[in-house]
């Protein structure tokens, strides 16, 4: 934790501070207010108490502090006055920066990717999610050794019977990390593996899967609690979810599917996270049908549409999504009960025919958004005609099961049937593997 208040100890005070690009907005296209309130929310979601929060336009940025001379000093009178303990930069900060900013200013600083960390860090419950939060943070630490803390710099002697010069306090520390790294890597490997069987037996099943992506705090869980009956942690807090949750959802005929919580993503997610969490965000990968949740009453809901479809083509580019990500893509709106006007003002927010607005807390829309699921789920599907024995109930059973029976009649030597399945599903039965 870079900076985080410990269990049971007194509030840490905080100064959340933006650099801010001379343009009044910052690189991602995100309007400084909105930007700062983020970042402030942040901050509160692991407890520090901000006592100040301010936009620092940058003239350019310094290679030492990031900020100008007269900033810096300006910066460290409000930390002494209010006496701030961790200093929050709402962006990245070289090892340099950070150190020099940590002297000048007596403080704790962290930027964007630490704070991240250590939310995921507070949040993560399971062992796959601890797993991939340590994996995160060690990659970040490994990139934060560079040999600007004096204590780096001593040498350890040689080991063993070997000789030479030994290697110094950061070559140890680095190697040390890569020996965790590596672990970690081993154990999330074996994560993916139970996930991949898992996923193979939900095939033999079949459900198909839907998946909910957006940006932190679109309404994800709240929406996942009312479309599944479950009760999975919906707070108004940036990242309330982190490890992947799954329930069962009834679609209009009956059909039964999987809907599958996620992680919420964020702009400028740090590299090291979207890589650790691989495994977590392979349930996108997998889905059958994802669902982009927006919060139509924010005032950025563009833009944070924009960074969750950047993060995925980021996955695309890694090989961790295909991409035809956009295609099995449904777009909904959530919070339209906080719109005047609803629908119509929901078409402000870049709602189209193809968008579906819900309410998760009203319930409003619900309906729709499940026959839409639906819709989509039978685009993919294909229609085809089948002669059964009538002595073949179980193949007959599966159909039902499994797919959409649209047709159906019964002679005396053979039940004919149309059916309309999917092409995994329809392969399967015509393999006659209907042991599920």
């Amino acid at each position: 934790m870079a900076g985080a208040p410990g269990g049971g100890s007194a509030p840490v005070r905080a100064a959340v501070v933006l650099p801010w690009e001379r343009d009044g907005r910052t690189e991602a296209g995100r309007a400084a207010a909105a930007r700062l309130a983020e970042a402030v929310g942040l901050a509160a979601g692991i407890g520090l108490v901000v006592v100040h929060q301010a936009v620092v336009p940058l003239r350019g940025r310094r290679p030492a502090t990031l900020f100008g001379e007269g900033q810096v000093e300006s910066l460290a009178t409000i930390v002494a006055e209010e006496a701030v303990a961790v200093a929050v930069i709402d962006g990245p900060l070289s090892p340099v920066q950070q150190r020099n900013l940590e002297r000048a200013w007596k403080c704790k600083v962290i930027d964007r990717t630490g704070l991240i960390l250590d939310i995921f860090g507070e949040r993560a419950r399971t062992r796959e999610g601890a797993l991939q939060v340590e994996l995160a943070h060690l990659e970040y630490q490994r990139s934060r050794l560079v040999r600007s803390w004096t204590h780096l710099e001593r040498q350890r002697g040689g080991f063993g019977f070997l000789g030479g010069p030994g290697e110094t306090q950061i070559e140890a520390d680095r190697r040390l990390i890569g020996v965790r790294i590596a672990r970690l890597r081993q154990a999330l490997d074996e994560v993916r593996r139970t996930r991949a069987l898992h996923r193979a037996a939900r095939r033999r099943v079949p459900y198909p899967v839907v998946a909910l992506v957006g940006y932190t705090n679109a309404g994800k869980s709240t929406l996942f609690n009312a479309l599944t009956g479950a009760a999975v942690l919906a707070g108004d807090q940036l990242f309330a979810t982190l490890d992947p949750t799954m329930r069962g959802l009834v679609l209009p005929s009956g059909r039964q599917a999987i809907l599958s919580d996620t992680v919420g993503f964020i702009s400028e997610l740090p590299t090291e996270l979207v890589a650790a969490f691989r495994a977590t965000l392979e349930e996108v990968a997998e889905a059958d049908v994802i669902l982009h949740v927006s919060d139509a009453a924010h005032p950025e809901a563009l833009v944070q549409r924009a960074d969750v479809e950047r993060v995925l083509d980021g996955m695309v580019g890694q090989g961790m999504l295909d991409a035809d990500w956009r295609d099995r893509t449904l777009a909904v709106l959530n919070k339209v009960d906080l719109l005047d006007g609803s629908r119509e003002a929901a078409a402000g927010r870049g709602a189209t025919s193809a968008t579906v607005a819900v309410s998760a807390l009203t319930g409003e829309g619900l309906a729709a958004l499940k026959a839409a699921i639906e819709a989509r789920l039978a685009a993919s599907m294909e229609e085809t005609d089948y002669a059964l024995k009538p002595e073949d109930g179980a193949g007959l059973a599966w159909l039902y099961r499994h797919g959409e029976v649209i047709a159906r009649a019964d002679a005396a030597d053979a039940i004919h049937v149309r059916v309309r399945l999917s092409p995994a599903e329809r392969a399967r039965f015509e393999e006659r593997d209907v042991s599920a």
